[in-house]
C-alpha cells in the first residue's frame, strides 16, 4: 500500500522512544524534587512572604513567577555554564539588594509607634503593574546565581532534556511561591505592618551579610 512504509518504525526505535520519555520524565521529576526542597527554606520563599504583605497577592504572584520563568528558561538554555559565572560579582549584587531591603524595611517598621494605628492586613494601594514590577525585580536578581538555579544548569547538563528540566524547576519554585504567598496572606491578616517588616528586616540583613561574606 502507498505510503504505508511511513508509517514503520525501524528496529529499536520502540525502546528509542521509551528510553527518551523515561529520561525526560526523570529529569523533569529530578527538577522539581531539587528545586522545590532547595527553594523551600531558601531567600526565595521569605522575600515572596515579605512581598505579599506589602502588596496584593495577585500582582506579587504574577510578578514572582514570570521572574522564575526567565530564571528557569536561562538555567535550562545555558546548562552548567552559569557555574562559570563570577561568584562575587553574584554575591555583590544579592548582598546590595537584601541590604537594601532590609535597609526600607527597618526604617519604615521602626518609624511607627506600638500604639499607633497599624491595623494588621494593611498593604500598600500601588497598581497592579508596579506591584508586579516590583516582584519581578526583586525576585529575578535575587535568583541569579541562586542554589535552584546553578541546580537546574547542573540537572539540564546531567540528562540533555532542558525543556522538561525548565519546566520540573518552574513548577517547583511556583509551587513556592503560591505557598509563600498563601502565609503572606494569612500574616497580613493577623499580624501588625509593623512587627512584620521588622522581623523581614532582620532577616533580609542577615541575607545580606550571609551575601556579603561570600564576597570576600
Amino acid at each position: 500500500m502507498p505510503g504505508r512504509g511511513l508509517l514503520r518504525l525501524r528496529p529499536g526505535s520502540y525502546s528509542d522512544v521509551e528510553d527518551l520519555l523515561a529520561t525526560s520524565m526523570l529529569a523533569f521529576i529530578t527538577a522539581f524534587a531539587v528545586v522545590f526542597l532547595v527553594e523551600l527554606p531558601d531567600k526565595t520563599m521569605v522575600a515572596t512572604l515579605v512581598l505579599t504583605t506589602r502588596y496584593r497577592a495577585w500582582p506579587v504572584f504574577t510578578g514572582v513567577v514570570a521572574a522564575f520563568a526567565v530564571q528557569s528558561v536561562v538555567a535550562a538554555a545555558f546548562g552548567s555554564a552559569l557555574t562559570l559565572l563570577p561568584d562575587r560579582v553574584v554575591s555583590g549584587v544579592v548582598a546590595l539588594l537584601f541590604g537594601v531591603g532590609a535597609f526600607l524595611l527597618l526604617r519604615e517598621g521602626f518609624s511607627r509607634d506600638d500604639d499607633s494605628s497599624d491595623e494588621a492586613g494593611t498593604r500598600a494601594d500601588v497598581p497592579f503593574w508596579r506591584a508586579a514590577l516590583t516582584s519581578f525585580g526583586v525576585l529575578f536578581a535575587a535568583e541569579w546565581g541562586d542554589a535552584s538555579q546553578l541546580a537546574t544548569a547542573g540537572i539540564t547538563a546531567r540528562y540533555g532534556a532542558p525543556l522538561m528540566v525548565g519546566l520540573g524547576a518552574w513548577l517547583a519554585l511556583v509551587a513556592v511561591a503560591a505557598l509563600a504567598v498563601l502565609v503572606g496572606r494569612k500574616l497580613a491578616g493577623r499580624l501588625p505592618t509593623h512587627w512584620i517588616q521588622r522581623v523581614a528586616g532582620v532577616i533580609f540583613s542577615v541575607f545580606a551579610v550571609v551575601a556579603l561574606v561570600q564576597v570576600f
